[in-house]
């Protein structure tokens, strides 16, 4: 089982670089067998494996990516989808920044368990995480039984992003984890600059000239 023991901090400087770069934790959930692994697997690896093996607790691996120009380390943790894992797997939701709701679209009772899912967000995430719901494993569309309309109108009523994926046939998986990332980036963008902006709504004097009034004074306003 990994440890997030010792965690950096989200944003950081590489004193390397002289650069910020960004620390960005990814939690996947949703029940057991619809793909979570094999989409962390596809994502960080490149891989893909018809084997299945559940995970035991909770696992993450580690893929470095570039969003406009900044370093993005995104950690991905692949959580246990058996209820005896719950316990376990819930104390990792706190410290994350983006939540992956899975669900595969040949299973239908793994998508009316996202809603079970989102509760689980709600009571033990930050409140300003960001979500993104996936319906896995669309190369199957054969056996299909959650139509596309269906995941686009949950996501809508919970006001969270939406794709479909295919761990196996590598679609759309590095859309959904950019887009999140993207997303995540942003809002710690936001945040930074909010930190580092003049408090009070004072201002800066400015160097004076013979052909300046004597107090001139420059004010900043955040929109």
């Amino acid at each position: 089982m990994a440890s997030d023991d010792d965690m950096d901090s989200p944003i950081y400087e590489d004193s390397s670089q002289h650069e910020l770069r960004y620390q960005i934790k990814v939690l996947v959930i949703g029940d057991t067998a619809v793909g979570k692994t094999s989409l962390m697997f596809q994502f960080c690896d490149k891989t893909y494996s018809p084997i299945f093996i559940s995970t035991i607790g909770i696992d993450f691996k580690i893929r470095t990516i570039e969003l406009d120009g900044k370093k993005i380390k995104l950690q991905i943790w692949d959580t246990a989808g058996q209820e005896r894992f719950r316990t376990i797997t819930t104390a990792y939701y706190r410290g994350a920044m983006g939540i992956m709701l899975v669900y595969d679209i040949t299973n239908e009772k793994s998508f009316d368990n996202i809603r079970n899912w989102i509760r689980n967000i709600e009571e033990h995430a930050s409140r300003d995480v960001e979500k993104m719901i996936l319906g896995n494993k669309c190369d199957m569309n054969d056996k299909r039984q959650v139509s596309k309309e269906k995941g686009e109108q949950l996501a809508i009523e919970h006001g969270i992003k939406f794709m479909e994926t295919s761990a196996k046939a590598s679609i759309n998986v590095e859309e959904a984890f950019f887009t999140l990332a993207r997303d995540i980036k942003a809002k710690m963008d936001r945040k930074l600059d909010a930190s580092s902006a003049p408090k009070g709504g004072g201002g800066q004097k400015l160097a004076s000239n013979q052909n300046q009034p004597k107090k001139s004074w420059w004010k900043c306003a955040i929109l």
